[in-house]
């Protein structure tokens, strides 16, 4: 969710009956107090539907803000169902925004609001948001304890949605909780849902997530299995950012395998994708691990053109330290050569490429 990619988030639409009020005709001749109390609700519903829509576009500043007025108007009407609805809105979006202590706080006070209710349409994720705060903040025992509610919930009320969500974030907790075992189990029940479900965003989530973790057990194989299932959905649905973030996972999990042709061929993908783009910054990255990997397979000479390339673009980006540095670096490799005319060349930074 949000910025925070690794979770997943269910239940970001509140039903259509719920926002269609709005538009409803003014009844004439009711008392002041009665059409008081219904203009009141009329902007409260308002606000609350302008704070999902400002949610669900990741405006999450604005969304606390507009849902927050939506928040009064409902405590003053004594409207539980809306005040439910806003809360779990709120704690939604400072998660969002990364501030887990008030995530905590909305979400508590939105589940005692559903529990009096007995009303679940957003229960399952509150209950996920508080694992996630709780993860955040290192409590690993109370976020495993959420999302296990947040799993119970979701498979009694059989939604398949919730429970890839909560399989998904459960896995995360117990990765936190450094129990790469129970982690993993938990993400290949998430995928297998979100296979059953077709929803290539989750399976994408989830693929990563379970590169990552076999990534952090050491077990780089597997690890780049599931980045190259990543790859391929991201080329699928013509993602090149996803795909270049994919490839920078795959270009890490092969170099740690000592495997550093493939590591070359990946990261030559990324560069393409980057000139594509029109991102220089990236490429610049890109070009920086080729020269690491050049170097370490004793390819001086395709080092030395990459650290070229990287000089021209740390000119163009005016970024003067880099320029320094990959001069430096320049001078080093020729000098390893006995190339000392050229490593004098660099020592120069008004050095003109040829």
């Amino acid at each position: 969710m949000s910025n925070y990619q690794d979770d997943y988030k269910v239940g970001s639409n509140i039903p259509p009956e719920e926002r269609d009020t709005l538009n409803s005709p003014v009844v004439p001749d009711l008392p002041s107090s009665i059409a008081a109390d219904d203009d009141r609700r009329a902007e409260a519903e308002q606000f609350l539907n302008q704070g999902i829509d400002y949610y669900q576009q990741g405006q999450f500043q604005i969304a606390v803000q507009t849902l927050q007025r939506a928040q009064l108007f409902y405590w003053e009407l004594e409207d539980q169902a809306g005040a439910e609805t806003t809360l779990s809105y709120l704690g939604f979006a400072c998660y969002s925004l990364g501030d887990y202590s008030k995530a905590i706080d909305y979400s508590q006070h939105s589940l005692a609001a559903s529990e009096r209710l007995k009303s679940y349409a957003h229960r399952v994720s509150t209950l996920g948001t508080l694992g996630n705060a709780y993860r955040h903040l290192k409590d690993s025992a109370k976020a495993i304890e959420y999302q296990e509610q947040s799993l119970e919930l979701a498979q009694h009320l059989q939604d398949r949605a919730g429970e890839m969500a909560a399989f998904n974030n459960l896995g995360l907790a117990y990765k936190a909780a450094n129990k790469p075992d129970c982690a993993i189990g938990c993400e290949q029940a998430a995928l297998a849902i979100a296979q059953q479900l077709n929803d290539v965003k989750a399976q994408g989530q989830i693929l990563k997530n379970l590169g990552n973790a076999f990534y952090a057990q050491g077990d780089y194989s597997l690890a780049i299995a599931y980045y190259q299932h990543r790859l391929a959905l991201a080329q699928t649905l013509c993602d090149q950012r996803l795909e270049a973030q994919v490839l920078r996972n795959l270009i890490n999990a092969c170099y740690m395998l000592g495997d550093h042709d493939q590591a070359i061929a990946y990261n030559q993908q990324r560069l393409t994708l980057a000139k594509e783009l029109n991102d220089a910054r990236s490429q610049e990255q890109a070009l920086a691990s080729l020269c690491v990997f050049y170097d370490a397979s004793g390819r001086s000479a395709e080092a030395i053109e990459c650290y070229e390339q990287r000089l021209t673009l740390a000119r163009q980006m005016g970024d003067d330290q880099l320029e320094e540095h990959i001069l430096g670096s320049l001078k080093s490799v020729c000098c390893s050569l006995g190339d000392y005319a050229k490593a004098n060349q660099y020592s120069r930074r008004e050095t003109v490429l040829l």
